[in-house]
């Protein structure tokens, strides 16, 4: 280790955090002024390299070089506006997470236009004009064009700074952030400023991609890949702090320059692989600054929102007709494997959509009736799986007694990571999840000699008499229907309606004597616990296992699911799985360009039933019924 090169890998940490500054400042203005938490916002970034790619072989690598990355950052920004107009503004009040799910399918959408249009492969930009060679520092070659991106942060911290305080604009922007609808009521055009806070939001990131184009390869996996560190940024930072943003992201670049540098260091006989963090540190950061300091390390509590969306009925048990669907639907389910005994595939299918239900009803369970976000619920789901693959595997155990085990496994870690969640609320308790869940993956992903790495496990295999597929879909069948009866069992105990009374208001609660955070807390372990037994059918359906079903894709899944379906029924998260499920396998076996037809589905949907397929079906069935009674 010497000096040169400690110096150099900080070098290298302060260009890769002016990048990540654009993007988080974009994301923090956006989501300061409209609470809208933009999952797309990566996308925006993805964009913006490619667009400047196809400007600066039409410009020139000359003197157009420049123009063309300041171009695409504007065309990015002009995208932005028109997303905001055409979509978001008819859904602005809705419930937030709809919110996100719409942003969630704007990312689908973009990134099969970005794949027709740019195709499959990475696309490698030139060399900056003027700064391409590299400066001696210390002895050690610097790229010149990393020590301009060095200065491009800090510039565009100021050029914010002075927008957003020395204008009118700006000190709408800063009222918006802490009290917009005081905003709209002195008679400013709420909408418009929104529009142009997401344009500029967008145009940021925009811009960050575009300053990425002589250092890394245009790819179709930038998007997820940036919006993950993009989201811990703002949080670290504080939510709607642009200056917070900016010490977020030298602090985790710094942390991970610095981790690359050690590399692997030797304790006591110990080797510890300090660049192998690199994949976890920010997500490290991140948990520590929100369990030490919930509002980041430069934000504040927001104001709380008077907008009102769809009120939050009480649930109310099936009637009559819903108990007559249900038996119906479970006739038909006993039938399926009967009615389809031509098509293997069906039953294989269908063994899938039932493990989704159970793993949406779990997540449903702790979002609804709780109220609490969680991004991360994929850590349980991928915690079953491999405690049932371990199990078998390592200790020999039957398959029988390691199903029934396994789910216990993601009880500890719910258990544990809860303990810590439900101290916060609303979005940060939702980034807190998402930190713990990609802890948890990075662990799998790198422990070779345990959980098999990045490869996985296999020869996950059920016991003999349920090598059928016929056998073990009614065994799926069985122990899914138990999980779905017992959550709902719960949710009409004692202990269900002091979880609701929690959510609907804390003061309250706690003045009768409820103790809200440990109801929250044995909500969030029983969750975790479904969510493992989803895992663990799922391991020995498939017979292997991977890191993918601990990943942010994971639990986004899940999300979309019970959104989907409808967060206010006990129908909602089964019917969200079930539908979600079949689209995707159904859309991607019939078009290459899946990702795009299911966001459209998905914005469609979101735009005709905001509540949810079976909040829309429960809410025609109440109108109906209301008129019955009214003699109409």
């Amino acid at each position: 280790m010497n000096f040169s090169g400690f110096l150099a890998q900080l070098l290298n940490g302060l260009a890769g955090a002016s990048s990540l500054f654009l993007v988080a400042a974009g994301l923090s203005l956006i989501f300061g002024v409209t609470r809208i938490v933009n999952f797309a916002h990566g996308s925006f970034f993805m964009v913006g390299i490619y667009v400047a790619y196809t400007l600066v072989n039409h410009l020139g690598t000359g003197l157009g070089f420049w123009p063309a990355l300041l171009l695409a950052a504007v065309v990015v920004g002009v995208l932005g506006a028109l997303i905001e107009m055409l979509l978001l503004r008819r859904i602005y009040k809705a419930p937030e997470l709809f919110q996100l799910l719409a942003t969630f399918a704007l990312v689908l959408v973009i990134k099969d236009g970005v794949l027709w249009f740019w195709g499959p492969d990475e696309l490698l930009g030139p060399r900056a004009p003027g700064l391409s060679g590299a400066v001696q520092i210390l002895g050690r070659a610097f790229p010149s064009y990393d020590l301009f991106l060095i200065v491009v942060g800090p510039v565009v911290l100021g050029l914010l700074w002075l927008l957003l305080t020395r204008t009118r604009w700006g000190t709408l922007v800063r009222a918006a952030t802490q009290d917009r609808e005081m905003v709209s009521a002195l008679g400013v055009n709420q909408a418009w400023l929104f529009t142009a806070v997401f344009a500029l939001g967008a145009l940021l990131a925009g811009l960050g991609g575009a300053l990425q184009l002589p250092r890394e390869p245009a790819s179709l996996e930038m998007d997820l890949n940036t919006i993950g560190a993009a989201f811990v940024v703002v949080v670290v930072g504080g939510m709607g702090s642009i200056p917070g943003a900016y010490v977020a992201a030298l602090l985790i670049a710094e942390i991970k320059a610095v981790c690359i540098w050690l590399g692997v260091v030797e304790i006591a006989g110990i080797s510890l692989s300090f660049s192998k963090l690199t994949l976890v540190v920010e997500f490290l950061v991140m948990a520590t600054v929100l369990v030490a300091r919930p509002w980041g390390l430069m934000g504040r509590a927001q104001a709380p929102s008077r907008y009102v969306g769809i009120p939050e009925e009480p649930l109310r048990r099936a009637g009559k007709t819903g108990l007559i669907a249900a038996a119906l639907l479970g006739l038909a389910l006993v039938a399926l494997p009967i009615a389809t005994a031509g098509s293997p595939y069906t039953v294989v299918l269908a063994i899938d959509l039932l493990v989704a239900a159970l793993f949406a009803a779990s997540l449903s369970f702790i979002m609804g009736p709780a109220g609490m976000h969680s991004f991360g619920h994929a850590a349980y789901f991928g915690l079953g799986a491999y405690g049932a693959a371990l199990l078998v595997r390592s200790t020999g155990m039957p398959m029988e007694a390691s199903l029934l085990v396994a789910p216990f496994v993601a009880a500890l870690g719910a258990l544990i990571f809860g303990w810590f969640a439900v101290r916060l609320s609303g979005t940060y308790l939702a980034m807190l999840t998402l930190a713990f869940a990609q802890i948890t993956w990075a662990i799998t992903y790198q422990w070779d000699s345990f959980t098999g790495g990045s490869n996985g496990l296999t020869g996950v295999w059920p016991a003999q008499w349920l090598s059928d597929k016929q056998n073990y879909y009614y065994l799926t069948l069985f122990m899914v229907a138990a999980g779905v009866l017992i959550l709902r069992r719960i949710l009409f105990s004692p202990f269900g309606y002091t979880l609701r009374a929690g959510r609907d208001s804390v003061l309250r609660a706690d003045a009768i004597g409820i103790d809200v955070k440990r109801m929250q807390w044995l909500a969030f372990t029983i969750a975790g616990t479904f969510a493992g037994l989803a895992g663990a059918l799922y391991a020995f359906s498939k017979g292997s296992i991977s890191p993918e079903t601990l990943s942010v894709g994971k639990s986004v899944d899940g999300l979309v699911m019970v959104l989907l379906g409808g967060i206010q029924t006990l129908a909602g998260p089964v019917v969200g799985a079930v539908t979600f499920t079949w689209l995707h396998d159904t859309v991607a076996r019939n078009t290459d360009y899946w990702r795009a037809m299911l966001g459209a589905i998905i914005i469609i949907l979101v735009l005709l039933f905001p509540q949810g397929i079976a909040g829309f079906v429960k809410q025609f069935a109440d109108r109906r019924r209301d008129k019955q009674e009214a003699g109409l």
